[in-house]
């Protein structure tokens, strides 16, 4: 058992419907699997299911706790702080494939 830190400020739905909500009402929450820290009132950007850029978001909680299942998970919180243009998310999207989504070759 141990916390797990988001250092690359990305925040990556895996549900569709999570992701709706945020973009429909402005605020969200979306669960990952084990304790992960987010950093309380940074911006962040976040991306669909297939890695595309799509906002900005703010975090406004993070909590980390053990479910009914007995699985560790972290609730993130959130609000939208704006849409991304076309033009933003074509780049924002190539630079996190390059950074954190692609291929990592050693070399």
């Amino acid at each position: 058992m141990g916390f797990e830190t988001e250092f690359n400020s990305v925040c990556k739905f895996k549900s569709e419907q999570e992701l709706y909500e945020l973009l429909e009402y402005g605020k969200g929450k979306m669960v990952k699997k084990g304790f992960r820290v987010y950093p309380t009132g940074q911006k962040v950007i976040a991306y669909t299911p297939n890695n595309e850029a799509i906002a900005i978001v703010r975090i406004s909680a993070s909590i980390a706790e053990i479910n009914f299942q007995g699985e560790e998970i972290t609730g993130v919180e959130m609000e939208l702080v704006r849409k991304l243009t076309e033009e933003e998310a074509r780049i924002q999207t190539a630079l996190a494939d390059e950074m954190f989504f692609g291929e990592h070759v050693n070399g």
